[in-house]
Parts: structure tokens; C-alpha cells; sequence
């Protein structure tokens, strides 16, 4: 499977899980049931564990078992409420579907994916003894798919630690928890191993460097712990190859790359990125439209923010971008990572084709708008 393949919406976010039928979504049930259904599981749990730990063998007590037993309680459900109009026109406030988040601070800071709190005019954090707390979404931030959530709460909470995801080996174990299906199925563990890598998926105009690995992730399981061996944090569960006949690719966002972006979320709400002020196309998005122009393997111009760096640099719609820096540009996804690379204020060559000659813009990259 190659990578154009995935790209064509073979992968998908695997979000949170929506509330269509009690056999895609335990999240159907109404909250309270769930609620009750959980501390019911907690109470056996805790039973079973005070019954059966004293005489567990070595071969039982795995290191799975262990890093499930450390950070399972620090991974919680996530309901993302939205009001909607009913059939009659009534507008109530609905719940929209469930994933999961990993708490990382004594003070209640839950990361988990942009994608699950999307939209949300209420979240609802479920904890895994049964008790939930209203939550707040400090910042979220759609191009890495990560958002942080906070709930102000006086108990005492299980961290998890975050470990090194530069430090992983493809073949080791790898463990995932989170909701799949909902709070039904609340703090589910599914091991298997790391897959591969540094796995680079395109999805629009984004890309994402991920952890591929085949332990069982499915809806709900979004903004979910990847976990090691040592019970460390490696990487936040986030999307999977959705396809008939395929199983057991799965991905998660690095905790390595997450960390500073959860950071930057946390205390400033959103992440500053510098842009150039120009909406593009490249070969393939000119092919599926049938837009009929020679790019001369670079971007085309399709349209310029007013007064964004772009526009004051000179450069005109249907201007043909072939080089950034001295370096040729093929696809938008290039392009954005190498104007991240650059920084906010930095003053670049942008190298364009207009007709038949090729010129030099020089331009200065800004913070990207709030909106």
C-alpha cells in the first residue's frame, strides 16, 4: 500500500464515537447509564484485584498488565455535547459522541485530539471511578489534531507519564487505551507492537509524521494513551487505515511532538504558525479537478490575502510558485513544512513562474490570523 493510496480517504480520524445505534456506539445509552455501568466495573475491579493480585504468577503479571495497571487511570472519556434542532425545530443540547483523553497534571490538564472536542458547547470528562466533571477547552489546534482539555476538581488525580518517543524501537510492545465505542467500554487495553516510524500521511494540505502500530484502535479510542512496556506515555492515539480488508494500522501523534504543542495550547490557547498568505493547488488537486493549467511541477496560485505577505511581496494570482528558498516545490504539504521550518518574521525568496519568465518575490513571513 503506497501512499497515495492512503491518501485517498483510506485514512481516517477515527474521532469520537457517535451516538447512531447501541451496535456502532456504546455512547447511545444515555450518560447516567454509562456513568453507573462504569463505577459498577470499577467496584468489581477493585474486588477482583484485592481477591486475585496476592496470588497472580509471574507469567500472569505482564508487563502489560502493569503499564495497564499504571496508566489506566489516567486516561478518561470525553463527551462532546453541541446544541442541534429536532425535528420539531427545538434546539437541544445533544450529545454529539464520546472519545478519550490522558491526564498529564495534578491540576487537571487532559490532553487529547482537536477533533473530539471540536464544536463542543459542553464537554463532559468521565474519570475511570465513575465520577465526571465539566471540562474546558484551553486551546485546540486542527493542524495537529491535538486540543487540551481542564477540569477543576480537589481529589487527587493519577498522572501518566509522558515518555521518549525518539526512543522507541519498531517491534516492541505497544499498548492502546481508551473508550472504543464509547463509556461502555471505558479504559478498553489493546496490545500489539510498533509497526513502524515516522510514518509520513498527507491529508490535504497537512502533514503528519506518526507512529504506526497494529494494537486494536477504533472510535472512541481518539486522544487515547499509546503506551510501552514501562508504562510511559509514547503517543496520543489519533487515526487509523479505515478500509475493507485491512486491519491493524492504526496511528498515533508522538508524544515527543505533542508535548510542546500541548504546552503552547495550555497557556496560550492556540499555536502561532507563520504563514504566506496564498490559497494553492499542486499536480494532484489540479488532476481531480480537472483544472487544465501547466504548473511546471510547482504550486498555483489561486488566491492571495489581502494585504498577507504574499500579496505585499508582489506576487498575483496565477503566478506558478516553483521554488521556496532555492528549493523546488511540489506539493502543498512541502510547502507548509518548510514555511514552519522558517519561523514567524523571517524573510524568505519565494522563486515564481509568470508566462515565461521566472522572477524572484522576497517575502516576509507574519503570524497566520486567529481567523
Amino acid at each position: 500500500m503506497n501512499k497515495k493510496f492512503l491518501t485517498k480517504r483510506l485514512l481516517v480520524f477515527i474521532g469520537i464515537t457517535l451516538g447512531v445505534s447501541l451496535v456502532i456506539s456504546g455512547c447511545s445509552v444515555s450518560s447516567k447509564k454509562d456513568s453507573a455501568q462504569v463505577s459498577n466495573g470499577q467496584a468489581v475491579a477493585s474486588a477482583n484485584k484485592t481477591k486475585n493480585e496476592k496470588n497472580i504468577s509471574g507469567g500472569r503479571n505482564t508487563a502489560i498488565v502493569q503499564a495497564a495497571k499504571k496508566v489506566g487511570p489516567a486516561v478518561v472519556g470525553i463527551t462532546n455535547k453541541a446544541f442541534v434542532r429536532d425535528f420539531f425545530n427545538r434546539v437541544q443540547l445533544t450529545e454529539r459522541g464520546t472519545g478519550s483523553g490522558v491526564i498529564y497534571s495534578k491540576d487537571g490538564l487532559i490532553a487529547t485530539n482537536n477533533h473530539v472536542v471540536a464544536g463542543a458547547q459542553e464537554i463532559v470528562v468521565s474519570l475511570p471511578n465513575g465520577k465526571t466533571y465539566p471540562g474546558r477547552v484551553l486551546g485546540a489546534d486542527e493542524a495537529t489534531d491535538l486540543a487540551v482539555v481542564k477540569i477543576d476538581v480537589k481529589e487527587p488525580l493519577t498522572v501518566a507519564e509522558f515518555g521518549d518517543s525518539d526512543d522507541i524501537m519498531v517491534g516492541e510492545p505497544a499498548i492502546a487505551i481508551g473508550n472504543p465505542l464509547g463509556l461502555e467500554f471505558q479504559g478498553s487495553v489493546t496490545a500489539g507492537v510498533i509497526s513502524a516510524l515516522n510514518r509520513s500521511i498527507d491529508l490535504g494540505e497537512r502533514k503528519f509524521k506518526l507512529i504506526q502500530t497494529d494494537a486494536a484502535i477504533n472510535p472512541g479510542n481518539s486522544g487515547g494513551a499509546l503506551v510501552n512496556a514501562d508504562g510511559q506515555v509514547i503517543g496520543i492515539n489519533s487515526a487509523k487505515v479505515a478500509v475493507s480488508g485491512v486491519e491493524g494500522i492504526g496511528f498515533a501523534i508522538p508524544i515527543n511532538e505533542a508535548k510542546p504543542i500541548l504546552a503552547e495550547l495550555e497557556s496560550k490557547g492556540r499555536i502561532a504558525r507563520p504563514f504566506i498568505g496564498a490559497s494553492l493547488i499542486d499536480k494532484e488537486v489540479a488532476n481531480k479537478y480537472g483544472i487544465n493549467v501547466d504548473l511546471h511541477g510547482g504550486l498555483y496560485v489561486m488566491k492571495l490575502s489581502p494585504g498577507g505577505p504574499a500579496w505585499r511581496a508582489g506576487i498575483r494570482t496565477n503566478d506558478i510558485i516553483t521554488k521556496y528558498d532555492g528549493k523546488q516545490v511540489t506539493t502543498v504539504a512541502d510547502l507548509r513544512d518548510m514555511i514552519n521550518a522558517s519561523g514567524i518574521g523571517a524573510s524568505v525568496t519565494v522563486t515564481i513562474l509568470r508566462g515565461d519568465e521566472e522572477i524572484d518575490k522576497y517575502v516576509t513571513l507574519t503570524e497566520i490570523p486567529e481567523q
